[in-house]
């Protein structure tokens, strides 16, 4: 059987209430056993003090006694017919004569003794035979009413039984308005991992109070954060997969034409050394060489790299790449800048992988600086110990729209892009455990990338 929260919470404490309930219950009555037996006490100390008393009895004195003891008396002799004063009236301080008496020792089955009504009320009444010289042969009867004994048992059981109750409902209360709050929070916990199991991982608004339940809505906002990364990597690798078995022979086939058609163009320069037409041969090898890379790069994106390490001075790489991409900058009239810094920058890398990159980034950021634009590139050591490069373009910079899936497959700015240079680029500087980010800077849209020197 299923047993809720709310239930599980509130099952040991209304037991707990219960019991308080209970013992103030048993206080009540004890209290009530109390007064009744201090009553009956009493009227036995009032009887066993009649019954030995030397003076004669009248109607003052029974009204003296009455003032002491709360009880009502009446005189009568051994026939229990009432005994008469001076005034002929019957010696009692009751509003009346009742019109039947209880014998005196019959063995009453009230403690109090039998119940008697007397002018419309009830009493408990018994009788007392008195032995003494100056009263012999009399029975005074001692009257108690009940209404009297009733209203001291409640005054004995109130206090107890209020405060039981009162305070039982008042703890139940809270503890169903706690419980109903806590479970509200449980509930909106369990929709939001629902919600997270059916896709949708936007974050939970948290609580104010500070608590358990609070950090567990925390734990949870983390778990759909980690969950929506883990997703979108395994978008963006089943993308990759995919590329790569559509296009992987498409590419291939490219690339064997590629190589077959540079390769003319060498034996076709050989045979034209020296002449006119020797630097636009250069040209064409140039840039069947890119064509080459670009095609190498399509094929090995979404495969894992392997890195050829060795020890490469990254401004070597980096002038390098600026050799390779200057006759496209000084075609559109681009200031392309590389600041030198001062002596080598050593890291343990693939040399070859790295050009690549650096080519392309650079080819990107002449594209996008346009004609007349101006190109710069930084190189350094960061504080932190990593090596940088900086490649700072004057163009605006992506929209808003691709701004922050720049680095995904396929997503490009240019009406001619293909939108792999960028996704290769992060595939590569991630293999040699680096970083690579982008960021708008008032001279112009910055591209950064950090690896381990």
């Amino acid at each position: 059987m299923r047993l809720g929260i709310r239930f599980q919470l509130l099952l040991p404490l209304v037991t707990l209430m219960a019991g308080v309930v209970g013992m103030s219950v048993w206080t009540a009555l004890s209290s009530v056993e109390r007064a009744r037996r201090q009553i009956e006490n009493q009227l036995d100390t009032v009887a066993a003090t009649v019954g030995s008393v030397t003076f004669p009895l009248n109607p003052s004195t029974l009204k003296l006694m009455k003032g002491m003891s709360g009880a009502d008396f009446l005189l009568c002799d051994a026939h229990r017919r009432p005994i008469l004063d001076d005034k002929n009236q019957p010696m009692t301080t009751l509003p009346a004569v009742p019109a039947s008496l209880p014998e005196p020792a019959a063995g009453d089955e009230h403690p109090l003794g039998s119940r008697v009504e007397v002018a419309g009320a009830v009493y408990f009444c018994r009788g007392v035979a008195l032995r003494h010289d100056v009263s012999a042969n009399l029975t005074l009867y001692i009257f108690y009413s009940e209404s009297l004994w009733r209203d001291a048992l409640w005054q004995a059981i109130r206090p107890a039984l209020v405060v039981g109750v009162i305070g039982g409902i008042v703890a139940i209360g809270l503890t169903v308005a706690v419980t109903q709050h806590l479970t509200r929070r449980i509930q909106e916990l369990e929709r939001r991992t629902r919600l997270i199991a059916a896709g949708d991982f936007s974050p939970m608004s948290l609580p104010r109070r500070d608590d358990e339940l609070r950090d567990l809505g925390q734990s949870v906002n983390d778990m759909a954060q980690r969950l929506a990364d883990y997703r979108e990597t395994a978008t963006r690798t089943e993308r990759l997969r995919l590329l790569g078995q559509v296009s992987g022979g498409l590419a291939h086939q490219l690339r064997n034409g590629v190589a077959g058609a540079r390769l003319a163009v060498q034996l076709h320069a050989k045979e034209c050394s020296g002449k006119a037409d020797g630097e636009t041969l250069d040209v064409a090898l140039r840039q069947l060489a890119l064509m080459e890379m670009h095609l190498k790069r399509f094929l090995d994106l979404g495969k894992t790299i392997e890195l050829r390490r060795e020890a490469c001075d990254l401004r070597t790489l980096v002038a390098e790449a600026a050799a390779l991409v200057g006759p496209q900058c000084r075609h559109a009239a681009i200031d392309l800048c590389v600041l030198p810094g001062e002596g080598p920058l050593i890291v343990s890398a693939d040399g070859g992988q790295l050009s690549q990159l650096l080519v392309n980034i650079m080819t990107n950021a002449a594209e996008a600086a346009g004609p007349d634009g101006r190109v710069e590139i930084r190189s350094g050591i960061a504080a932190t110990g990593l090596a940088w490069i900086e490649v700072i373009d004057s163009g605006p910079g992506p929209s808003k729209e691709i701004a922050d899936r720049l680095f995904e497959p396929f997503v490009t700015g240019k009406p001619e892009g293909v939108g792999l240079g960028l996704a290769v680029a992060r595939q590569v500087v991630e293999a040699h455990a680096g970083t690579i980010a982008w960021s708008r800077r008032p001279e112009g849209t910055c591209f950064r990338i950090e690896l381990p020197a």
